[in-house]
């Protein structure tokens, strides 16, 4: 069973390789028989058009942008299409072949209408129907593919729309009409949509010659060269459609990354990154990470001396992820950082700040925050937490999680009390804080890697450890229990150590 894309991927080149060996070896009896003589164009398009679909199959089976899984299904029935057109060639006018040439004749009207289904999903996945009419085609579409599909199943108990008779002679019956309406419904709803898309003149177009080009084929040409020219003009507006849109698609793609790039260098520029971050003081040791789960994230953090005796560390989350989250994340670290300068307990600090990012907030977003301020000549430490995580203390000789007091999430709404959490530390005492994305980390298994692991992470660190080896630590005991699931959260620490005031050290090295 098919159950993998890239059993699909594979199953699709091999199954575009055998039809293209297929019809070469059926291809030779063309030469050979006079009947087949008149064919011979037929058999030249069939060859040549698996031989294409075959090497644009292998072309796009790296590819994984919008709409490609159709666009791979399309080629395939395109490709399909070939190989039953030689063989009902091949069963034409021959009694012995009725029976054969009455299913390939079935197949190849239910390959049809997998192709206009097929093109209707790749172009609505890549062009991005929308509106009222979008949802309408999208629930008629599959009604109509299935009522068709029924009409043509039908001709297998009693001859509907088709037949083929004794002599082996394809004959269409009075409401042969039948077998159009839905792909005549479809081209042109899909038509329509295209059009109503907002998306540049060139995808539209190129869009439109699956349905335009075998049309004006058969009014300059009446069909005299068969089914296989259909099917090439077919084929060759396929990669007019992956050339033109993809191209598109990847200058726009290209545009992005560049911004998402300049994104991420404005939000690391604006986030400490030079360590040791206070190389004149030696009370303390202050160390911090971030690797967004995109190319930007949402979360941040900071620190900074608000005087020469206070410390102020900061780590948030912000709602959402990507550019709107960095966006939101860069105004709330600013608002916290110049309130915290203007003096005030954390709790204050976060009460002033709430009320300015709730009135400032169109996109109604968040972020929780843990803000704590170190009195470095003493050793005390006052936090609070605008719904963040609990940090974890090491004040005994192991880390243990500090469950301080919560105010709601800043920006949540538009009054919100919070609480101040005193601690002393003393000399060789340390905290982390972090983010949901380290207790959240998730593994391929969707188990979590949680503050059990954290904490035993961090505890299996030896004491003279520096604060960036205590938070590479953890990064690996983080990596090592996900291995290669991917990351879906930003993932984001601070460690700081006190070891202690300038007073104190004097007196103990005397």
């Amino acid at each position: 069973m098919i159950n993998k894309l890239k059993d699909i991927k594979i199953y699709g080149l091999i199954f575009t390789i055998l039809s293209t060996l297929f019809v070469l070896v059926l291809g030779t009896n063309f030469f050979m028989e006079a009947r087949l003589q008149r064919f011979l164009y037929n058999t030249g398009v069939d060859t040549l058009g698996t031989i294409i679909c075959a090497a644009l199959f292998y072309g796009c089976m790296r590819q994984g942008e919008s709409g490609i899984k159709s666009f791979r299904l399309l080629i395939i029935s395109v490709c399909a299409s070939f190989v039953v057109n030689e063989v009902i060639s091949y069963t034409f006018f021959v009694p012995d072949y009725r029976m054969i040439c009455y299913v390939f004749c079935l197949l190849s009207k239910l390959i049809d209408l997998a192709m206009i289904f097929l093109f209707y999903l790749y172009v609505r996945e890549t062009l991005g129907f929308e509106g009222k009419l979008a949802s309408v085609v999208e629930k008629l579409i599959p009604i109509l593919l299935v009522v068709q599909t029924i009409v043509l199943l039908s001709n297998i108990i009693t001859p509907v729309t088709f037949t083929v008779d004794a002599k082996g002679v394809y004959q269409e019956t009075g409401i042969y009409v039948l077998e159009e309406v839905f792909l005549l419904t479809t081209s042109i709803l899909t038509t329509v949509m295209i059009f109503m898309s907002h998306n540049p003149f060139s995808q539209k177009a190129a869009a439109l010659t699956f349905i335009f080009l075998p049309l004006i084929e058969y009014a300059m040409l009446g069909g005299s060269f068969g089914e296989a020219a259909q099917y090439g003009i077919i084929l060759m507006s396929l990669i007019i459609m992956y050339c033109v849109i993809s191209n598109v698609k990847s200058r726009k793609l290209a545009a992005t990354e560049t911004e998402l790039n300049m994104a991420t260098e404005i939000q690391t520029s604006m986030l400490p990154s030079d360590f040791p971050a206070f190389p004149e003081r030696a009370e303390f040791d202050i160390y911090a990470s971030m690797d967004p789960a995109k190319e930007v994230g949402g979360d941040f953090y900071d620190f900074f001396m608000i005087d020469d005796d206070h410390l102020a560390i900061v780590i948030a989350d912000v709602s959402g992820k990507g550019i709107p989250a960095a966006l939101f994340m860069m105004s709330s670290k600013i608002y916290i950082s110049d309130h915290a300068t203007m003096g005030g307990s954390p709790a204050e600090i976060l009460e002033r700040v709430n009320k300015l990012v709730f009135a400032n907030n169109d996109a109604y977003m968040f972020v929780t925050v843990w803000l704590g301020i170190l009195e470095i000549s003493t050793g005390k430490l006052v936090s609070s937490s605008a719904g963040h995580e609990y940090p974890m203390v090491n004040q005994n000789g192991k880390y243990e999680i500090l469950k301080d007091k919560h105010g709601l999430a800043v920006g949540a709404t538009g009054v919100s009390k919070y609480v101040n959490t005193e601690i002393q530390l003393k000399k060789g005492d340390s905290i982390f804080v972090y983010t949901d994305g380290v207790a959240e980390a998730t593994d391929a298994n969707n188990e979590l890697f949680g503050t059990d692991r954290a904490l035993d992470a961090l505890n299996a660190v030896p004491k003279s450890a520096s604060q960036k080896e205590v938070l590479e630590s953890v990064r690996a005991a983080v990596d090592a229990f996900v291995k290669d699931a991917p990351q879906f959260d930003d993932l984001t620490m601070v460690g700081l150590k006190y070891y202690g005031s300038k007073e104190s050290t004097a007196a103990e090295e005397q």
